[in-house]
């Protein structure tokens, strides 16, 4: 291990989706001599542990991972820097669970700590094209966390860019692209774009730049498993289900009204925030799994696979 900051311990801030995955390509490398021991914070359980967080805890125990307890949202900065300096890579896998100013606080205890690397919470979208006033707090707040790291040079930090979670495009919820209901919406515009990757290879990734952080110091890395048009996403789901999906278009006007109705709709603020020519969609070839030759999971290789566990939807 070349990297000085390869000499400590990586910390993984919470097991979610996206730790798991994280944890599970750490600990690949870790076989393999290329990073240091891993653990992992996770909130202190409280009375009797449920089976499913006791199977969870068995299976990072398994992993040979440690386990190091405290709640990030009601810890201080102090309590939390004291942890963190124990570390010498910080990789926050947290989300936004802690509430409106959680990633702040952690910055801050990773600032205060002296933590040699650092990745935050930006898995997401690229917050400076998209700049301030989207209409979504806690795009503010990762704007805040970058000035926050970019104002310090204390600890270097990596800022990983993926887009959307390849399976939020297809969440009932979210509205995009429904599979039960064989329908399509284009956020704004047909021809504008989305990039997304899943989880599993978000870990992929971000254990990369763990095992060389030196490589890629104070800067954002771009990662995609795929990016499309909203146009390209109707066509894909045709050909890999053999259907014809409805194709629905929500303009930006249509977006803002239903917002305005429903202040508080978390799923109705996402799809507005994404209906935008840039900041939520990079090339391909421009992203380091690209650089790499990784293969990657694009929505093609999703829906088959999505086909294959609930069977192809009557074609019409």
């Amino acid at each position: 291990m070349s990297d000085q900051c390869n000499a400590g311990g990586v910390l993984v801030l919470g097991a979610g989706e996206l730790g798991i995955s994280v944890l599970r390509e750490l600990t690949v490398l870790r076989k393999q001599g290329r990073v240091p021991p891993v653990s992992v914070l996770l909130r202190p359980s409280k009375g009797a542990s449920n089976p499913a967080s006791s199977g969870a805890t068995a299976f990072i125990r398994d992993l040979g991972i440690d386990i190091v307890e405290a709640d990030l949202a009601a810890a201080s900065v102090n309590d939390l820097a004291a942890i963190f300096s124990r570390f010498t890579q910080v990789v926050c896998c947290t989300g936004f669970v802690g509430g409106p100013g959680t990633q702040r606080k952690i910055t801050a205890a990773v600032i205060a700590a002296g933590v040699a690397h650092y990745v935050p919470w930006q898995f997401g979208v690229d917050y400076d094209v998209i700049g301030r006033g989207s209409g979504q707090e806690v795009w503010d707040e990762q704007l805040d966390v970058r000035d926050m790291l970019r104002a310090q040079s204390k600890v270097c930090w990596t800022i990983i860019s993926t887009g959307m979670f390849t399976s939020f495009v297809f969440l009932p919820a979210f509205g995009l692209a429904n599979l039960e209901q064989n329908r399509v919406h284009a956020l704004g515009d047909w021809d504008f774009g989305l990039t997304v990757t899943t989880p599993e290879d978000i870990g992929r990734v971000t254990a990369l730049v763990v095992a060389s952080p030196s490589e890629f110091s104070d800067q954002v890395v771009y990662a995609a498993g795929d990016t499309f048009t909203y146009r390209e996403l109707a066509d894909t789901v045709d050909q890999v289900l053999n259907t014809r999906v409805d194709r629905i278009l929500l303009t930006v006007p249509e977006l803002r009204s239903e917002v305005s109705s429903h202040p508080t709709d978390t799923m109705r603020k996402y799809r507005l925030a994404f209906a935008r020519p840039d900041g939520v969609a990079w090339p391909k070839s421009d992203t380091l799994n690209a650089e790499r030759g990784m293969a990657m999971v694009d929505v093609a290789t999703w829906l088959r696979r999505w086909r294959d566990l609930n069977g192809a939807p009557v074609s019409r």
